[in-house]
């Protein structure tokens, strides 16, 4: 803080004294009074100007002009339909999972039953498929006995036959009963072949069957997926606060119909809350990120408020890049983001307000200390977790 003071020479009455109109006779003392008062009153409001007028901290230290500012977030439907109702109001303070807007769900109640049903379809067509297996199973494995029946007779036959066989050769039985043996052979052999038939024609059925079966699962699992969709989408009628913040804006009301996507509300994340102001290209250099700053807003000239450095533009604004004076050069500016911490918004979060006008401070010099005008008061500290 810099005073100046009034030149040692400086007096009002002395200086009118030599006015013309108090060499002028004429001119009465009740006329003059008035003059005097008010070159009285200047000069002490030139003096008290120079004196108490705060002209920043001195060398190291840098200022940008800026607004309080927070994160947007949008309250958007997920899929189209019909807003039943809002459950808060423009300007209302509100916490992270509260209910914000509900949307009209009949018809994915509707959805939902039908999937119910759908669900309920499938799981007996999947015990009906399983039955049907398990017959087919079943009749598998009477085929497999049906063979093996046939089997053996056919080896009875061949062996009876092989005798008859013995006995026409030695003429001891007619030709007649060597023909009926053979005969038999071949009527049995084809009776295998036939239970064989029968053994394969099971193990298609039960491998049909059990196609159904997996069919008749798969069925279920679709079901039950599409349940827990409309589950989901139900859930996601009801508009939820993604984080704390105020309601900004109220976008839609309630009976609108919206597409997928169509906004309803407009919040402030006040967890998320910084200044940006522009500082030369000659400063932007020396400032680092997570350099400490300070805030004091025109509406609080009193209050100091830390700050951070989050964000430094990488490229200059205001002035084309291609410019070739040192004057021109001076012009640019590069953007900073002064980051409040969320430990003392939280704390303060009734009392956060966006768009408040004010003046950030940055420390440029590592060895420079705060003056004692912006200094962080010992609450504000605690309550940003500052040591």
């Amino acid at each position: 803080m810099t005073a100046r003071l009034p030149p040692p020479s400086f007096n009002p009455v002395s200086t009118l004294q030599g006015h013309p109109l108090m060499k002028s006779p004429s001119v009465s003392r009740k006329r003059l009074l008035p003059a005097i008062v008010v070159a009285a009153v200047a000069g002490l409001a030139w003096y008290g100007w120079s004196k108490y007028t705060n002209r920043g901290p001195g060398e190291g230290f840098i200022s940008g002009n800026g607004r309080i500012e927070a994160t947007e977030v949008d309250i958007s439907t997920k899929t189209a339909g019909r807003l039943h109702d809002v459950l808060v109001k423009e300007g209302e303070f509100i916490r992270a999972g509260q209910p914000l807007a509900d949307m009209d769900t009949t018809t994915l109640k509707a959805q939902r039953d039908e999937a119910v049903a759908n669900l309920n379809q499938a799981k007996a067509a999947v015990q009906t498929a399983e039955s049907q297996a398990s017959q087919r199973r079943s009749e598998l494995e009477s085929a497999r006995a049906q063979v093996a029946a046939r089997a053996a007779e056919r080896d009875a036959a061949r062996k009876q036959f092989a005798r008859t066989q013995n006995l026409a050769g030695k003429g001891m039985v007619s030709q007649q009963a060597l023909d009926d043996a053979r005969a038999s052979t071949d009527s049995k052999q084809a009776a295998v072949a036939s239970a064989n038939a029968q053994v394969a024609a099971a193990q298609a059925a039960i491998d049909t069957a059990m196609s159904q079966v997996t069919s008749s699962h798969s069925s279920v699992d679709a079901a039950a997926a599409t349940i827990a969709r409309i589950d989901a989408d139900i859930a996601d009628a009801v508009l939820k606060a993604p984080r704390d913040g105020r309601v900004q804006v109220r976008v839609a009301q309630p009976g609108e119909v919206l597409a997928a996507g169509g906004r309803v509300l407009n919040l402030l994340d006040l967890s998320d809350v910084y200044m940006t102001f522009f500082v030369p290209e000659v400063a932007a250099g020396r400032i680092a990120m997570g350099s400490q700053a300070r805030i004091v807003l025109d509406a609080a000239p009193g209050t100091v408020i830390p700050a951070t450095v989050s964000f430094v533009a990488s490229q200059a604004q205001f002035t084309p890049k291609t410019v070739e004076t040192a004057s021109e050069r001076q012009k640019l500016m590069f953007r900073v983001r002064a980051q409040i911490p969320p430990d003392l918004l939280k704390r303060y979060i009734e009392r956060v307000k966006t768009g408040m006008p004010g003046v950030a401070w940055l420390k440029l010099d590592a060895d420079a200390q705060w003056p004692a005008t912006l200094q962080v008061s010992p609450a504000l500290l605690q309550a940003a977790n500052k040591e």
